[in-house]
């Protein structure tokens, strides 16, 4: 029987972010895979406001591998990460002839899972 080896790794969660899933998802894809460094290049150089909020997430987790595990930063590249949808609020905007539109404010659920590069 082999023997798996795991590879440690450290996640960081943001829930009820106030962005749409859709527009965290277009900033995460440019990340997934990436080393920590470039995939914070990345984002520090990306015009959207969903890049703010996923580099924070993105520190976090890198924090949580330092410290936590003892894991080094250079080696350290983004495993997984994605976008859930949370909860959505309805609001209501007033249209004409006294009738109401219906306003959807969505949230999300970020998640970013850093791990140590495996050495071939």
């Amino acid at each position: 029987m082999v023997e798996e080896k795991t590879v440690p790794t450290a996640t960081a969660r943001l829930r009820y972010a106030r962005i749409s899933p859709r527009k965290a998802r277009a900033v995460m894809d440019l990340i997934r895979g990436k080393p920590v460094r470039e995939a914070a290049a990345i984002l520090m150089n990306t015009p959207r406001r969903g890049a703010e909020i996923i580099i924070k997430v993105l520190n976090s987790a890198v924090a949580n591998a330092v410290n936590n595990l003892d894991l080094d930063e250079e080696d350290l590249y983004v495993s997984s990460c994605f976008v859930d949808q949370g909860t959505t609020m309805k609001r209501w905007r007033p249209r004409a002839r006294g009738m109401a539109s219906p306003i959807k404010k969505r949230t999300s659920h970020i998640t970013v899972t850093v791990a140590e590069r495996e050495e071939v």
